[in-house]
C-alpha cells in the first residue's frame, strides 16, 4: 500500500460552522433493488457533505457479470452505474468469499484521488470501517476491492418499519462517532455518511462502509469536513428517533420535515423520544447548539460529540419480556377418559356404575386368605432381618473402629498444607503491542478496596484480542522467590468470555511474551476468575495476562463505549 494520502481526496483536518451542500447525479441500479451493498446518490437531501467536482464524463468499461478481475475476482450482479463508474458483487475465487468491487476507467478524471483515497482507508485498519481490500490499476481500469457484508443490515432498511429503540440509537451514535473521531485524527473524512452507508451486523456492531472512497468516487469535496461528518451523524441520530429525515426534502425512503416549520427538536417530532437523545441531535445539526429546552455549545467534531456522548447518562437496554405460559389443560387420559368417545356438547353422558364388591361367600373367603398370608410374609420377613441385623452388629463395630484409625492416620500424611496469601509488593503494566491501557491505576489492583479497578481499553472485535492484540496485562512483584501454587482476580464485567493466562517472568519489566513461562490459565463467564499451576511455580514476578473480553455495553461510569473490554478489581496470590 502507498502511504496515505488525503490530498487526493481533497479532505483538510480543518472544520467550520457552514457546510456546503452536494451536488450529484442520478444512479441506475443493475441489482436487486433489495440488495444490501446498493448506493443513493441524492447528496441534495442529505443536507450536509461536501461539493461535487464536475469532471470528465468517461463512458464505463465493457463489464458483465463473469468478467474476471486479475484472474481472481469475478463479477456477479452491478448494483450501481454512476458517472463513468459501477460497483459490483463480486467473488473472490482465491479465498472463495464475496467482495464488492468499484471500477472505473483508469483515463477518469477521478481514477488517481480514488486510488489515493481506497489506499488511505486501507492503512487504517480499523474494524468499524468496512475494509478495503485491494486497490490496483491493471488493464485500463482502476478497481477498489472491499468488503462484502451478508449479515448486516443497512440502517435504511431498519428504518423502513419504525424508529429504532433508544438504546439502539445511542448504540449507533456512540459507536459511530468514535469511529469517525479515529479516521479524522488520521486525516481522513467520509463525506458521505447517510444511512446508506452505515451497517448493523449480525453481532449488533455498527459498520460503516465508503470511508473516503465514496466521496472520491463522485468527486465530494469540503473546506469543513470534520463539521460536514458531525452534521451527518447528527442526521442519522435524528432518522433513528424519529423514522424523519430533518430537512424538507425526502431521502432514503423517510419522509422529510413539512415545509416553513424548520428544523424542530426530535421530542417534538415523535412522543416518546429519549430527551438526552434528542439534545444530543440537535447539538451535532447546523442549529447553532439551540435545543427546545437548553441552549449547549454545538458539537462541531466527531471529538466533540464523543465527549457529550460520555456526559450522558447511561442508556440501558429494555428489559426482556416473558410471555405467561398458557393455561394448565389436563388430558384425556388424566380425566379418566382415555379410550371414550369425546361427549358432544349439551348431551349428558350417563356414569357408569362401579363394579359390585365381593359380597358372596366365595369372595369373602379369598379376601380372609389373602389377608392370612400378607400377615405371615410380613412376620417371617421381619425375624430374618432382625437376625441379620444382630450378626453384623459386632464386626461392623470393630471394622468401623479400625478404619476410622488408619483413615486418620492417611488423613494425617496425606492432607495438603494450607495455601498461605502472598503479599504484592509492586506492579507495571506489560504492552506486547500497540498502546498501554492505564498503567496509572495497576496499584489499583492489589490496594484491597474492590470498588477500584484497573480497566482496558474497548475493542469493536472479540472476544479473543487476537490478532489486533496478543493481549493485556500487568505484571506483579512478590517481594521475593515464592512458591506460587494460585492466582484469583475479580472482574468487573462478566458475560461471555473471559480469558485469562498466568505467566512465570524473569522481572518486572520483561522482555517479550515468549520469554516467559506460562504455568496456568483459565476460562470464566463470571465476576472471577482462578487460576491454579499444576505444581508450586518458585517465581518472584507473575504476568496476569488477558486474551479475551466479553461484550459489554457504553459505561457512562468508566467512561468506555460500548464493546468487548474487562477490568480487573483484586488481585491475590496464594502459595
Amino acid at each position: 500500500m502507498a502511504e496515505r494520502s488525503t490530498a487526493a481526496v481533497d479532505v483538510a483536518d480543518n472544520s467550520g460552522d457552514e457546510p456546503l451542500t452536494a451536488e450529484a447525479d442520478q444512479s441506475t441500479a443493475d441489482g436487486v433493488a433489495q440488495n444490501r451493498e446498493r448506493d443513493t446518490d441524492n447528496d441534495e437531501a442529505q443536507g450536509s457533505g461536501g461539493t461535487e467536482r464536475p469532471g470528465q464524463k468517461a463512458s464505463p468499461p465493457e463489464l458483465h457479470s463473469g468478467h474476471k478481475l486479475a484472474r481472481r475476482y469475478r463479477l456477479e450482479e452491478c448494483v450501481t452505474r454512476l458517472d463513468g463508474f459501477s460497483s459490483w458483487r463480486a467473488v473472490d475465487e482465491k479465498l472463495r468469499r464475496a467482495v464488492g468491487v468499484h471500477i472505473l476507467p483508469a483515463d477518469h478524471s477521478r481514477a488517481r484521488s480514488v486510488l489515493a483515497a481506497a489506499r488511505s482507508s486501507a492503512l487504517l485498519g480499523d474494524p468499524r470501517f468496512v475494509q478495503v481490500l485491494d486497490a490496483v490499476e491493471e488493464n485500463d481500469l482502476v478497481y477498489v476491492v472491499h468488503e462484502w457484508l451478508p449479515d448486516a443490515t443497512e440502517l435504511t432498511t431498519l428504518l423502513s418499519t419504525g424508529p429504532l429503540e433508544p438504546h439502539d440509537a445511542y448504540q449507533l451514535v456512540s459507536q459511530v462517532a468514535s469511529a469517525m473521531a479515529v479516521a479524522h485524527r488520521e486525516g481522513l473524512a467520509h463525506l458521505r455518511l447517510n444511512p446508506n452507508a452505515v451497517l448493523r451486523a449480525s453481532t449488533g456492531q455498527w459498520r460503516i462502509r465508503g470511508l473516503a472512497v465514496n466521496a472520491a468516487l463522485r468527486g465530494i469535496s469540503s473546506e469543513t469536513p470534520q463539521r460536514a461528518d458531525t452534521e451527518a451523524i447528527g442526521a442519522l441520530l435524528y432518522a433513528a428517533l424519529t423514522q424523519r429525515w430533518p430537512y424538507e426534502n425526502d431521502a432514503y425512503g423517510l419522509s422529510g420535515l413539512p415545509k416553513a416549520v424548520g428544523l424542530i427538536p426530535p421530542d417534538q417530532v415523535r412522543a416518546g423520544v429519549h430527551r438526552g437523545l434528542s439534545e444530543l441531535a440537535m447539538r451535532a445539526l447546523v442549529n447553532e447548539g439551540a435545543t427546545a429546552s437548553r441552549h449547549e455549545s454545538p458539537c462541531t467534531t466527531p471529538e466533540e460529540l464523543v465527549k457529550a456522548i460520555g456526559e450522558m447518562p447511561r442508556i440501558r437496554p429494555p428489559e426482556p419480556v416473558f410471555t405467561a405460559p398458557p393455561e394448565y389443560q389436563g388430558t384425556s387420559y388424566q380425566q379418566g377418559t382415555y379410550g371414550r368417545p369425546a361427549p358432544r356438547p349439551g348431551v349428558t353422558q350417563p356414569v357408569p356404575a362401579p363394579p359390585p364388591p365381593l359380597q358372596s361367600r366365595t369372595g369373602k373367603a379369598l379376601k380372609w386368605a389373602v389377608s392370612a398370608l400378607l400377615i405371615a410374609a410380613l412376620g417371617l420377613g421381619s425375624w430374618q432381618l432382625a437376625d441379620a441385623l444382630m450378626d453384623q452388629g459386632g464386626k461392623s463395630t470393630k471394622d468401623s473402629q479400625t478404619q476410622t484409625q488408619d483413615g486418620s492416620d492417611k488423613k494425617d500424611k496425606q492432607q495438603p498444607k494450607p495455601l498461605r496469601p502472598l503479599p504484592v509488593q509492586g506492579a507495571q503494566e506489560f504492552i506486547a503491542k500497540g498502546d498501554a491501557q492505564h498503567p496509572g491505576d495497576v496499584g489499583k489492583t492489589y490496594d484491597g478496596n474492590p470498588s477500584t479497578y484497573w480497566k482496558t481499553s474497548t475493542f469493536m472485535e472479540g472476544p479473543p484480542l487476537a490478532p489486533f492484540k496478543p493481549g493485556v496485562g500487568i505484571v506483579y512483584d512478590l517481594g521475593s522467590e515464592q512458591n506460587l501454587s494460585q492466582a484469583s482476580a475479580g472482574l468487573l464485567y462478566s458475560g461471555d468470555h473471559t480469558t485469562v493466562e498466568l505467566y512465570a517472568a524473569d522481572s518486572l519489566s520483561p522482555g517479550s511474551l515468549e520469554s516467559m513461562r506460562k504455568i496456568g490459565d483459565a476460562t470464566t463467564s463470571g465476576a472471577t476468575v482462578t487460576m491454579k499451576t499444576a505444581k508450586p511455580e518458585k517465581t518472584r514476578y507473575v504476568l496476569v495476562w488477558i486474551t479475551a473480553m466479553p461484550y459489554s455495553g457504553a459505561d457512562a461510569n468508566t467512561y468506555s463505549t460500548a464493546g468487548y473490554k474487562q477490568a480487573i478489581t483484586e488481585v491475590k496470590f496464594a502459595g
